[in-house]
């Protein structure tokens, strides 16, 4: 999931929200009060049958495994026109994107070797776009680095050896996201430097803020041109040890066996549906959020979760009987962890050349508890939207601030789509973050409810009220995402 450098305080956020409320919006009370009564209707329709869960678990028993590009990721598809469908929502459709495929294969096998001959079993994961080890495996000496500028500080003694990259994630940022763009780099190119530098192979300290016996994988890339080597993740607890071990024993080897590959591009399909705007159908309020999933576990919070909230939020305002006078659109987007195709191919469709898309929201940050919207803009529309935090805080949520929108909806922006995320708390987050912990006991019934009635109620406000202009500033932000 993602990095923005978001930095939030919330003892601040609840002072300027009790400052807030102290001035009641005198001036505009009269015009958002039916705002802030239909939040608190929303909210009670939505936790009387908190249906964004059971569209999570259904979503889990049809798709568990949803890799890009896979059988899965096709049963996932299905289920996402066959829900919208039984549903009752309006112009379902799939649209078609070419994504590409990986196959993890079958073997993992890594121990650390002691000089003694002993064997210490070290936990796992081959990196999304892996290649595989020769069939016999790799045996060799290691090198641990915190960075990249100790890997070229090593010269020649790089040659030859597993280059174990173990910069943990910064534990004293508040915004675990912060860390997590700090550290992603080793992840993402550890195996390419590994490479150039003369190594066999990439050990990367998986990306998790705790100490633990899962691997994390995520997507990881090659240079156009020259060697390429296995890329493996490692667990936080194991690399932990493996860096004891090393210095306890220099000459120790590391044996890795993998057979992931890479397979041929695949036919795959966004999934669409909507609620069609009574007096403005082409002007779209769009809701995103990404099918596919790393398959080490079901993705429940990534992204699985989000798929359940905007789904539910369309859901409660059909349940409901409120029909805005925008359209107000789902989208859920094939092959974000493989470069975000889904989003791009949408983005560019001959049907996007007849809409006119005013605003989009990712759910894409886990389904914790909702805190607040991101808002990627200038502050002057950061302000303008300031006079529905009321409504907003009637359903828990703190703030309205600038912030991230997200990668599936991020190629909008360019065609001054205003873009905004569902933002929640994430200090939890990475326990799960594509891993084996990402199941469905990891997320509440509430938490994930509350976020998509946030979604379902800011989505009809901005669907009958409008947006301002973007900034056009706002397109050259920049984000790291996984």
């Amino acid at each position: 999931m993602i990095s923005d450098l978001r930095k939030w305080n919330i003892g601040l956020l609840f002072c300027a929200m009790a400052a807030w409320t102290a001035l009641s919006f005198a001036e505009d009370a009269k015009p958002q009060a039916p705002y802030e009564a239909l939040s608190k209707k929303i909210l009670e329709k939505g936790l009387g049958e908190r249906k964004a869960y059971a569209l999570l678990k259904d979503l889990i028993a049809a798709a568990p495994n949803r890799l890009s590009g896979s059988a899965g990721a096709a049963d996932a598809v299905a289920w996402g026109r066959k829900t919208m469908e039984s549903l009752g929502f309006e112009k379902v459709h799939l649209e078609p994107v070419t994504v590409p495929a990986w196959s993890r294969g079958h073997v993992m096998e890594a121990y650390a070797l002691l000089s003694s001959g002993k064997k210490i079993p070290l936990a796992t994961a081959a990196l999304g776009g892996s290649e595989g080890t020769p069939p016999g495996g790799i045996t060799a000496r290691v090198a641990e680095v915190h960075s990249f500028d100790e890997l070229t500080a090593l010269g020649d003694k790089a040659k030859g050896r597993i280059i174990f990259f173990n910069r943990p994630m910064d534990p004293t940022h508040l915004n675990p996201f912060q860390s997590y763009g700090e550290a992603g780099d080793q992840r993402y190119e550890g195996a390419a430097k590994a490479a150039a530098a003369g190594g066999v192979a990439a050990l990367v300290r998986s990306l998790a803020d705790h100490i633990d016996e899962f691997p994390h994988t995520g997507i990881m890339g090659y240079l156009e041109k020259g060697p390429m080597v296995p890329g493996i993740a490692v667990c936080t607890r194991d690399a932990e040890t493996l860096s004891r071990l090393l210095k306890e024993d220099p000459d120790l080897k590391v044996f890795l066996r993998a057979d992931c590959k890479v397979l041929p591009d695949a036919p795959s399909a966004n999934v669409v549906g909507q609620i069609t705007g009574s007096e403005k159908p082409d002007e779209i309020i769009l809701l995103g959020a990404h099918l596919d999933a790393w398959d080490l576990g079901p993705g429940a919070q990534d992204d699985g979760g989000g798929c359940a909230q905007i789904l539910e939020a369309l859901h409660v305002l059909k349940a409901l009987d409120l029909k805005p006078r925008r359209t107000i659109r789902v989208v859920l987007y094939m092959c974000e962890e493989f470069g975000g195709i889904g989003g791009r191919q949408y983005a560019t469709a001959e049907a996007r050349k007849s809409e006119k898309h005013l605003a989009a929201i990712e759910s894409d940050e886990g389904v914790g508890l909702p805190l607040g919207l991101g808002i990627q803009s200038n502050k002057k529309a950061v302000d303008d939207f300031q006079k529905w935090l009321p409504a907003m805080q009637a359903l828990g949520l703190f703030y309205i601030k600038n912030g991230y929108g997200g990668v599936d909806i991020g190629p909008l922006r360019d065609q001054g789509t205003l873009l905004m995320s569902l933002s929640t708390n994430p200090q939890r987050y990475f326990e799960a973050h594509h891993s084996a912990n990402d199941t469905l006991a990891s997320v509440s019934d509430r938490e994930i409810e509350i976020g998509a009635d946030a979604l379902a109620d800011f989505a009809y406000i901005l669907a009958e009220e409008g947006v301002p202009p973007p900034d056009p500033a706002s397109a050259h932000q920049k984000h790291e995402e996984e």
